[in-house]
């Protein structure tokens, strides 16, 4: 995960708030000028991408945005058009909504629009729910929603790539999804599993520090340092056996750096930068 990201990210745990304060969803438009920049909501996640665009339409105008534009697509062709791939270059903000992240790696990975996401610098590029899972390099699709963590499969997928070195799950403690986060880490010790509640998010800055904001928790479980596991044995059926396996529980305002695998409080970094 060394080095910088091009791009500063929010990952939304997905039900944010879109009729009350619409907290989250304010500061991810206070992120760029609201007067002047271009905001487009990526809907192919979903299957009813009117009725989505929608909604957004009218939470982002009550918000105050000025140029708000829709990425709306039922085939892969349309990843290769011109005018598709000038929206995605001329927006500052690209918020990507929930559905079924695998529509969205099946209708734009590896296309131009893929690639204009990726070689650009500098964007705002945000993700609820399925938009939340499809930021990093590999992707829960399924699993049991169940507490406890057992050895049955994880299935997942190679998502967007947008934030290396994690794997995210949204909807975490509403859904129950502790045991299969902790189930794909275990077949992953390298990677940081990243669970996100509703109306919850992190910012993920380009220095590769991650703030929680909204009403609930986040969850980072870090799988560097597991001593044993049974993950690999042939009962699939069995609980696991995890050793050493660590679990950071953030709140609003708590900072998590990936890098160094290390959680703090956001005065530690008032005071560092003072």
């Amino acid at each position: 995960m060394e080095g910088l990201q091009k791009h500063k990210l929010v990952i939304i745990g997905g039900a944010e708030d879109k009729k009350g304060r619409k907290v989250i969803l304010k500061d991810v438009c206070n992120l760029i000028d609201k007067e002047k920049d271009e905001l487009l909501v990526v809907t192919v996640a979903s299957e009813v991408q009117g009725l989505v665009s929608s909604d957004y339409k009218k939470v982002f105008e009550e918000i105050g945005v000025k140029n708000l534009r829709f990425l709306n697509m039922e085939f892969r062709e349309e990843a290769y058009k011109e005018e598709n791939i000038k929206k995605v270059k001329n927006a500052k903000l690209i918020f990507f909504t929930g559905g079924d992240q695998l529509r969205v790696t099946s209708l734009i990975g590896g296309s131009p629009i893929e690639e204009e996401l990726n070689n650009s610098k500098d964007k705002v590029i945000v993700g609820t729910s399925a938009g939340a899972s499809v930021m990093s390099s590999t992707m829960i699709l399924s699993g049991d929603d169940e507490e406890a963590p057992s050895k049955k499969t994880v299935s997942m997928s190679a998502g967007l790539g947008l934030l290396t070195g994690v794997i995210i799950d949204q909807h975490f403690s509403q859904r129950g999804r502790i045991g299969r986060l902790i189930s794909a880490i275990s077949e992953n010790p390298s990677t940081l599993g990243i669970g996100i509640d509703e109306n919850t998010a992190i910012i993920v800055s380009r220095e590769k520090k991650i703030k929680a904001i909204g009403e609930g928790a986040v969850y980072i479980i870090d799988g560097k340092d597991i001593t044993y596991s049974n993950v690999w044995e042939e009962e699939k059926s069995r609980t696991f056996s995890i050793f050493n396996i660590k679990l950071h529980l953030l709140n609003k305002g708590d900072v998590f750096d990936l890098e160094k695998r290390i959680p703090f409080e956001e005065e530690v970094i008032k005071n560092e930068d003072n």
